[in-house]
Parts: C-alpha cells; sequence; structure tokens
C-alpha cells in the first residue's frame, strides 16, 4: 500500500523509543467509568502501521445476525497469551501498560486484539468487551490506534449522562478503564471518508 505518514500524523510522533505517560488525560464518566487519553504516545507508529498492514495474518470473519450471516465490517487477529507480537514497540508498549496500570487493574494486560479498518466502510458496532471477567467485574481495555484518524463514540448503557467522542490519532492511546465495558458502551461508525486504520487492543486475561 501506499502508506503516508503526512497522512496519518499531523502532529510529531515521538520515535525515541520513550512511552511517556506524563501527559495522559483522564475523564471521568458515570458509574465508576473511565478514559484516559494520551495523544502521540507510540513511538514509531509509522513503522509499527507498515509492519502490522504487512505481516498480522488479516482475517474476515462472518457472523450471525438476527436471521442472516453477515461479513464483519473490519479485518482480525488476535495474538494470544504467549504468542510473539508482530513488532517489538508493541511488545514493549503491553508491558509498559502493564506497569503503569498495575495498582488500579492488579494483573497484567495479556492479549493483543487487532482490527483492520480499510477505509470509511469498516467499522464496529456499539458493544461492551462483556465477554468474560468484564461483564461483572471492573477491568481495562488499552487501545493504541495506528493510521487515519477515527473517533471512538461511548454512550451509557441505562442513559443518563451525554455521549462521549474520541478522535483517535496515529500512535494515540486510549484506555478505558473501570466499569466502562458493562456501564458504557463504545462504538467506531462508519464514516463517508477515511483512510486505513489499525487498532490494537491490549486486554487482561478473559475479557473479550
Amino acid at each position: 500500500m501506499d502508506f503516508q505518514s503526512t497522512l496519518f500524523a499531523p502532529q510529531p510522533v515521538d520515535d525515541t523509543g520513550a512511552l511517556d505517560f506524563s501527559t495522559i488525560e483522564r475523564t471521568t464518566l458515570t458509574r465508576g467509568a473511565w478514559v484516559d487519553i494520551a495523544r502521540a504516545w507510540l513511538p514509531g507508529a509509522d513503522e509499527v502501521f507498515e509492519t502490522l498492514v504487512r505481516d498480522v495474518p488479516w482475517r474476515a470473519e462472518r457472523r450471525p445476525m438476527y436471521d442472516r450471516v453477515v461479513d464483519v465490517p473490519r479485518l482480525l487477529h488476535t495474538y494470544m497469551i504467549g504468542e510473539e507480537l508482530p513488532h517489538a514497540r508493541l511488545t514493549d508498549a503491553r508491558e509498559a501498560l502493564s506497569d503503569h496500570y498495575a495498582d488500579e487493574l492488579g494483573e497484567p494486560f495479556r492479549t493483543a486484539g487487532c482490527a483492520y479498518y480499510r477505509d470509511g466502510r469498516d467499522s464496529v458496532a456499539w458493544h461492551g468487551d462483556t465477554i468474560g471477567r468484564g461483564k461483572t467485574t471492573d477491568t481495562m481495555v488499552a487501545i493504541v490506534s495506528l493510521g487515519d484518524p477515527r473517533r471512538l463514540h461511548l454512550r451509557p448503557r441505562l442513559g443518563g449522562a451525554d455521549a462521549v467522542v474520541v478522535e483517535m490519532g496515529h500512535g494515540d492511546l486510549v484506555v478505558m478503564g473501570g466499569s466502562c465495558q458493562r456501564t458504557w458502551e463504545h462504538a467506531v461508525p462508519k464514516v463517508a471518508h477515511a483512510g486505513p486504520r489499525i487498532s490494537v487492543q491490549f486486554r487482561p486475561l478473559n475479557v473479550f
């Protein structure tokens, strides 16, 4: 593919190797949920993006929906516990996230789900990661976004608060924590025009 870093990175992305948590900003939601955001967090984001496009064994999936089976509107692959990640920067990121959130999370991030949004037609519908322990206990999902910016929409399951929209840019980190997976829902809607984007989602054991 023709990768244009100037398109994906309107703000410079640090390439020194440092994973800096000092710029994180936390937004407190309702019912014990929160979202952390760190802009341009992942060093060498251009190279990581290119490597993931090339080396991840992307697959298309079909899933039942109501009375029919439909294509999942994005490509997917998950690196399970013990599997080597496709780039050393992602291994460093997972370890740094585990260290930084150790007191709040109480356990390390173990898996890395990857989603490839090829253009604006690819999306993810409203959901929470409530298969497994996220249905009943507080947990975290840490997302590293690579490529073209897309908007993450969040809304409370029971209403009572305004929706929240987070624009995820190239190299940005977004962490959904506390009760977010069971008390809020999130989505990445379709848009008229967007370039390719990859989402890397780090999760603890038995959170899907």
